[in-house]
């Protein structure tokens, strides 16, 4: 069963579609009691750091989130600023990040991205990924993502890393630690390969 965890931010409708149209049982998780029966989690998040982080440590569903993260070892990813709230900090907010995984959130440096429009970085992107990570597998090995984001996950340790893509530097783009996952760009607007990615989630 996956539960999207909907804490008021995010494309929730978007991800319970695609695993209904793959005929995945999916539901939608408003408050502690509705993780009953889940074996996968998903973290959605758009906008700014700090509104999410405050939006989520007060949605009562931290708890149990972690619970299920660290203990029961459920898996579970994260997606865009979903992404970035399990690092340490970010570069956009003052508040501390979940801390699941070591790195921090840094902001692209408009000095070095030569395209017109800098930031944020908007629209599809080629992404070079680990395709001995099981939420690639049978990708190719730069299949294109659906971006919208002025920050990116810097992680402290390179084996933590599981792709990148390139918008002025190569930059890490989806990130794996245990059973904690993240994806700086959007798989619910991927078509063909961000359905791939949510299903092969679905089969860890």
């Amino acid at each position: 069963m996956i539960g999207i965890i909907d804490y008021g931010i995010g494309n929730i409708k978007a991800f319970e579609n695609i695993y209904r149209k793959l005929d995945i049982s999916v539901k939608i998780l408003k408050q502690a009691e509705d993780f009953k029966d889940v074996t996968k989690l998903i973290l959605p998040g758009v906008g700014a750091f700090d509104h999410a982080m405050n939006t989520f440590n007060n949605s009562g569903m931290r708890e149990m989130t972690e619970n299920l993260i660290f203990n029961a070892k459920v898996p579970i990813i994260g997606v865009c600023v979903g992404m970035q709230m399990m690092a340490l900090s970010s570069d956009e907010g003052s508040l501390p990040g979940l801390g699941w995984i070591d790195g921090m959130v840094k902001k692209f440096d408009v000095a070095k991205i030569k395209f017109q429009t800098h930031l944020p970085h908007m629209g599809w992107n080629d992404v070079s990924v680990d395709k001995s990570s099981p939420i690639f597998k049978n990708f190719p090995e730069h299949p294109k993502f659906y971006f919208l984001h002025s920050y990116y996950f810097e992680c402290r340790y390179s084996k933590d890393i599981i792709a990148s893509a390139d918008y002025g530097i190569d930059f890490t783009c989806a990130v794996n630690h245990d059973n904690i996952f993240g994806v700086q760009f959007h798989p619910e607007k991927s078509h063909t390969f961000g359905t791939q990615l949510l299903e092969n989630f679905a089969k860890l």
